[in-house]
């Protein structure tokens, strides 16, 4: 899974990209501090996994990763060149998912792009530049659909679904704002939208704030719902606070977030919330040569799992034993699990489930 992390200079994004992935960006207080895009790789946590560590004590321990994108800051015009525009906006159509860090916090000493405190505005701002390359690209694709229509009658309506997307983006809303069919989604599969893209808002607020009732903050509300009413993601975080546990040991970060009534980091919910919106799921593969986590799409079957670790094991797919990880932790064994009948033999249409252990027997 690959996050781009978006926002207007100076709302914290380059100081929680640190925080969360200890890459080390430099974040300063004034605009364009990010010109080329950091990139951090962090592992996902999988309590799941680790418990088969310990089970198989491993040779090799390989979690699923996560990659962040810090992207520079964006302006008004970027999708005219503006500022680092062009570059903006080629490196958001590499990522899966976007991460709009919005400030929702109030400090004279940090200075805003537009020299006041407004979500809804900033949030505007980069919807309105993602927006505007997209009705380039929508005006393009619906001149070539119509010209091809006057040979094939069938694309009648694509070319009215293009119509009514053209004048949904006109109107300064984004592409991810309008309910589409499976049937229309296909049309854009080969039109990458930035304004279709799944966003995470992440409303990066003070620690009293963060810690204190959010209803009473009128800024994180604001974000609230916009993301209610587009069907984004949002989750409130604390870049200060995510900062100070940076560095922290496991045991340290605990005590420090259970003291703040906390059950776990800013990084465990980006990433929870990243899985949920894209639909991910992993699955687990476990011996004493390596333990490992593989991401898939929910819904894919065992064959294509299979190709996540090589395309041989799904071109010469046979068949997939599978053990749910409850039952395997319970029975305390892979043997155990045998003799109890719990590892069943699935063939190619076994849709794959979230914490499915698995051994594929494939033969090329």
């Amino acid at each position: 899974m690959k996050l781009g992390m978006v926002g207007l200079p100076n709302v914290g994004k380059s100081t929680l990209f640190n925080a969360l992935t200890n890459a080390g960006a430099e974040s300063a207080n004034y605009p364009f501090c990010t010109i080329e895009p950091n990139v951090g790789i962090v592992s996902v946590p999988d309590e799941r996994l680790e418990k088969l560590r310990d089970m198989y004590d491993p040779v090799k321990f390989t979690p699923a990763t996560l990659e962040f994108v810090d992207i520079a800051g964006l302006v008004k015009g970027a999708s005219k060149g503006e500022g680092l525009g062009n570059k903006f906006l080629s490196n958001i159509r590499e990522v899966d998912a976007i991460v709009h860090v919005v400030r929702c916090f109030e400090d004279d000493n940090i200075v805003h792009v537009d020299g006041s405190i407004d979500p809804a505005r900033d949030i505007e701002t980069i919807d309105l530049e993602l927006v505007f390359s997209d009705v380039e690209l929508i005006e393009r694709k619906l001149d070539r659909t119509k010209k091809a229509m006057k040979g094939d009658r069938s694309l009648a309506a694509a070319v009215d679904f293009l119509e009514r997307l053209k004048d949904h983006l006109e109107e300064g809303r984004p592409a991810r704002a309008m309910e589409m069919t499976d049937e229309e989604l296909e049309i854009l599969k080969e039109t990458p939208l930035l304004s279709l893209k799944p966003v995470i808002y992440a409303a990066n607020l003070s620690e009293k704030d963060f810690t204190g009732d959010l209803d009473a903050n009128e800024h994180y509300c604001a974000v609230r719902d916009i993301a209610k009413k587009e069907g984004s993601a949002v989750f409130p975080i604390c870049a200060q606070i995510e900062a100070e546990i940076a560095d922290m040991d496991e045991a340290d970060k605990a005590m420090f977030l259970a003291d703040l009534g906390l059950e776990t980091s800013g990084l465990n919910r980006i990433i929870k919330e990243g899985y949920a919106l894209l639909g991910l799921i992993s699955y687990l593969t476990a011996g004493q040569p390596e333990v490992r986590a593989w991401t898939i799409k929910k819904g894919t079957k065992a064959p294509q799992a299979a190709g996540k670790i090589h395309t041989d094991f799904e071109r010469g797919f046979i068949r997939a034993e599978v053990v749910s990880f409850d039952d395997l932790m319970n029975c305390g064994s892979m043997n155990a699990a045998k003799e109890k009948g719990l590892i069943r033999s699935e063939g190619k249409d076994y849709v794959m489930q979230d914490g499915d252990v698995v051994l594929f027997r494939f033969n090329v």
